[in-house]
């Protein structure tokens, strides 16, 4: 019997929790090639399941490593795991995802066509990105009701298109999104709130040092280089073994690239917005060798804050890595390779943090210069980083948790309070 007709037995007819069924069941959802959504939701479903009341939480993931590191985060949070629903593939769509996944998002759609019956009794499904209202808008499942998290709080238009409004409640990280959303006319009524941004609850507090980490065996300023995956925005495709190239001549600084962790998960990126393709290519051994460059293409360590924490300056184009790096003042250097008109394009405006260069030509030059006038940048990036995150003493986590049951509240009044039984996934350590 194949895993997705298992699931369809297993898994009784959804049933509204307004008829008194008990109370409103919440899944988190993890269903992404990559890790870097996972630390913008967990955080919340954390704090759901620690308080053993409301509405009963379940957690669902795709990959067995996706699993391990919702178990590394639950142990940031005091937790330990225990029963997390893994979602898997018929046997005859594993064997494909290794020839289809680099080339399109084919596991993360048909992971939902699959098991979407795993989905049916849940009242509330909790998601960091957007491919996930599949599940409702083609795949059957008209009664789930949605929460988007988002991840990242970066300056794309893709943040703020029409699919950002589709979701019944919008959890925000700041200002500057609701404003965004807000001015786009996709905010419902009852349907957002601002809770700081959860993946900070996983760090020290804002504003408190943090050990930096150490990842050379020299006293240089480290520069991490974060290009961005798109096409059409990303400066890797045109000039990024150039900045290799300047770094692995220069004496002076160390270099970390660490990109976003899709640009080298498929071996043809495809801007979607603009129709735009190109090839990430292949990075020479002689830079991934190189004694003071470190290369990451996409390990857990590119998406847990441990570059941006380590390093000095800040190098890239239109990555929102550039606000995490940003909760501490320091120098940045955008590249404008693809020639864009960026002043007054509130896509951009993280480009206001630090000097943007058209070229790569004095590189070493420029990153020296953004060095010595730091100072001119850092009342501007305090206020981006402000207009960004809405952080308070009270944790962006709880925020959360707090916003996702008072909409479980308002959108099922008849449920029962108490719910912490046979969907608790995890328990205290």
């Amino acid at each position: 019997m194949s895993a997705v007709l298992e699931q369809e037995l297993r898994v009784p007819m959804a049933v509204s929790a307004a008829k008194g069924r008990g109370p409103v069941r919440c899944g988190f959802l993890f269903n992404h090639d990559q890790l870097h959504q996972l630390a913008h939701s967990a955080p919340i479903a954390f704090e759901m399941l620690r308080r053993q009341d409301g509405p009963e939480v379940r957690l669902f993931v795709t990959s067995q490593a996706q699993q391990e590191a919702l178990q590394r985060v639950a142990e940031k949070c005091g937790l330990q795991t225990g029963d997390i629903v893994r979602l898997r593939l018929p046997l005859l769509l594993r064997l494909l995802q290794p020839l289809l996944d680099p080339l399109m998002p084919f596991s993360r759609v048909l992971m939902l066509l699959c098991n979407r019956a795993a989905f049916r009794d849940l009242d509330v499904l909790v998601v960091p990105e957007k491919t996930s209202l599949l599940l409702r808008s083609r795949f059957g499942l008209k009664h789930l009701k949605f929460v988007h998290t988002r991840h990242g709080a970066g300056d794309r238009e893709v943040g703020f298109d029409k699919a950002s409004g589709e979701f019944d409640l919008v959890l925000m990280s700041g200002q500057k999104i609701r404003d965004r959303l807000t001015g786009a006319g996709l905010l419902k009524d009852g349907g957002h709130a601002v809770i700081g941004y959860p993946k900070f609850d996983l760090h020290a507090a804002a504003g408190e040092s943090v050990t930096r980490p150490k990842l050379f065996d020299n006293d240089r300023p480290t520069v991490l280089y974060n290009p961005h995956c798109s096409p059409c925005l990303s400066s890797w495709y045109g000039d990024g073994l150039a900045v290799l190239e300047a770094f692995y001549r220069s004496d002076r600084y160390n270099l970390i690239v660490a990109p976003h962790v899709m640009l080298f998960a498929k071996r043809l990126q495809l801007s979607l917005d603009r129709w735009r393709f190109d090839a990430p290519g292949e990075i020479p051994a002689r830079y991934r060798d190189c004694p003071h460059m470190l290369i990451d293409t996409g390990s857990t360590r590119s998406c847990d804050m441990t570059y941006t924490e380590a390093a000095d300056l800040y190098l890239g184009d239109a990555s929102s890595q550039v606000y995490e790096f940003l909760h501490r003042p320091r120098p940045c250097v955008f590249l404008n390779t693809q020639g864009v008109a960026w002043q007054d394009d509130d896509n951009f405006r993280h480009w206001n943090a630090g000097a943007v260069l058209d070229d790569v030509e004095h590189l070493e030059d420029a990153i020296d210069e953004a060095f010595a006038s730091h100072s001119c940048y850092i009342d501007t990036q305090r206020a981006l980083f402000d207009y960004s995150f809405d952080l308070r003493e009270t944790p962006s986590s709880v925020r959360g948790a707090d916003a996702i049951r008072a909409f479980c509240a308002r959108q099922f009044p008849a449920a029962a309070v108490s719910g912490q039984t046979a969907g608790s996934r995890l328990s205290h350590s």
